[in-house]
């Protein structure tokens, strides 16, 4: 079973006192909208692609246990990451794969069968985007943003026009700036390498109570000593004793 490492890391976090995570999550709402990504913090849990586990087919299980079709390692790694129940997330923090990376090995996934086809449109909508098999106005018709008939009224439109796609439906008040924002902030994110040392993050003790365990710990390293030191005085004195009534 693979370490959840992510969820240590917020543990970790979640030990920090009341006013510490107050700041932590100010900064990071800053940090979003400052992105122009505010989006993003209203998202529901059940639309966001690195929340989702993917669920293996047989097809897939057969595959991982048999590896008859010699695909490329990454490929059963992801598969044996999605055996485990992990999130794309942990997926991606496990085998140090870019967002991006492990979005394509979940498309090719899904299309040959080996995991289940996601309920939810968002899903794969951005999965399809992150790994560049949607392009801009597909992304937002698959995820039910635009009807078919927008789509292809945009695309006339597109076709005498020097304009972005993005552009001219924000244009026919298909989707907004923000949306368009977002999707392009997060594509770009998606292609960052994250390495995540889950050891780096303290654990909420406070210095005073760190040294206590160390003073504790040299208290009983030196009662471990001298129980030594008066074994070894004991064992010389009934050595002196044993030779002075030989001598007698």
């Amino acid at each position: 079973m693979k370490k959840n490492i992510f969820n240590t890391f917020l543990s970790k976090i979640d030990d920090f006192p009341l006013w510490i995570k107050q700041i932590i999550f100010l900064k990071l709402s800053d940090d979003i909208k400052s992105q122009v990504c505010e989006k993003f913090l209203k998202e529901n849990s059940e639309n966001i692609f690195s929340l989702y586990k993917p669920t293996l087919t047989f097809k897939g299980s057969e595959e991982l246990k048999k590896r008859s079709c010699g695909l490329d390692l990454n490929i059963y790694n992801f598969l044996d990451h999605c055996e485990n129940n992990s999130s794309i997330l942990e997926i991606s923090l496990n085998t140090f794969l870019s967002m991006e990376e492990v979005a394509k090995y979940f498309i090719f996934c899904m299309e040959q069968g080996y995991i289940e086809k996601p309920e939810n449109i968002e899903i794969e909508a951005t999965a399809g985007f992150i790994a560049g098999k949607f392009r801009t106005g597909e992304y937002f018709r698959q995820k039910g943003a635009i009807t078919d008939e927008q789509l292809e009224k945009a695309i006339n439109i597109s076709s005498q026009s020097q304009k972005k796609f993005a552009e001219i439906l924000v244009e026919l008040g298909f989707i907004t700036r923000d949306d368009v924002a977002a999707m392009l902030t997060f594509k770009k994110e998606a292609k960052k390498r994250f390495v995540l040392d889950y050891n780096t993050v303290p654990q909420g003790k406070s210095e005073f109570c760190d040294k206590e365990e160390m003073y504790k710990q040299k208290i009983s390293n030196l009662e471990s000593e001298n129980a030594k030191l008066k074994k070894q005085i004991t064992q010389l004195l009934e050595i002196i004793r044993k030779d002075d009534t030989d001598l007698s």
